[in-house]
């Protein structure tokens, strides 16, 4: 079980090989406060009343490092999304970075097309949150007239995927629902999008 000092060394380390805040918080599925708490504080002590912020690290590596797994949990996500649905969708929209490999294989079990989607928290480092914008990339499918799946590893807090169903609407795709390896979050639907998720996650203080 990794300790926070561990997860402290980790951001550091990441931040050191150039990442900015908002990767640091996706590649160790925490949120983006508790990515800011882990660079700005370290082992040796923090400042006094300084709390952690209540976040629980989820380390998926063992599914994540095996294809074999990672098919497995993707046709386990895809049971669910096709419980939630009267039809199949017309595309997967995988949010970008580790949600993108589990959107591959659940839109090739569904034979539907793929999209990616990269949120702001991607782009954020030292730039005002509020002023950044999440994008679709180009080298995958369009979302324009299609009925979407939007797939995550983690919900944190729910803040990204609203960003991305909300932006499948801006661009012209109905988000009909959502499934993640993980809900942190404890909300089960999001503007009105059911969140399918294989391990709901709650903490009790």
């Amino acid at each position: 079980m990794k300790k926070v000092d561990d997860l402290m060394e980790s951001a550091h380390e990441l931040k050191e090989r150039g990442l900015k805040s908002g990767e640091i918080a996706d590649e160790l599925n925490v949120s983006r406060e508790t990515a800011n708490w882990l660079l700005t504080h370290s082992s040796t002590g923090t400042d006094e009343g300084d709390e952690a912020p209540g976040d629980i690290h989820l380390d998926w590596s063992a599914v994540g490092s095996s294809s074999r797994r990672l098919s497995l949990v993707a046709e386990a996500m895809k049971e669910l999304i096709a419980e939630d649905l009267n039809e199949e969708p017309d595309a997967v929209v995988g949010i970008a970075k580790a949600g993108v490999p589990l959107a591959t294989l659940v839109a090739e079990k569904f034979d539907a097309r793929l999209a990616e989607y990269t949120p702001r928290k991607q782009k954020w480092g030292e730039d005002d949150y509020d002023e950044l914008s999440g994008s679709f990339s180009r080298n995958f499918a369009g979302v324009d007239g299609a009925r979407c799946v939007v797939v995550d590893d983690v919900v944190t807090t729910g803040r990204t995927m609203t960003e991305a169903v909300r932006f499948v609407e801006e661009n012209g795709g109905t988000p009909v629902s959502a499934a993640v390896l993980a809900n942190k979050s404890g909300k089960t639907s999001i503007d009105g999008v059911e969140v399918n998720s294989l391990v709901g996650v709650v903490r009790v203080e």
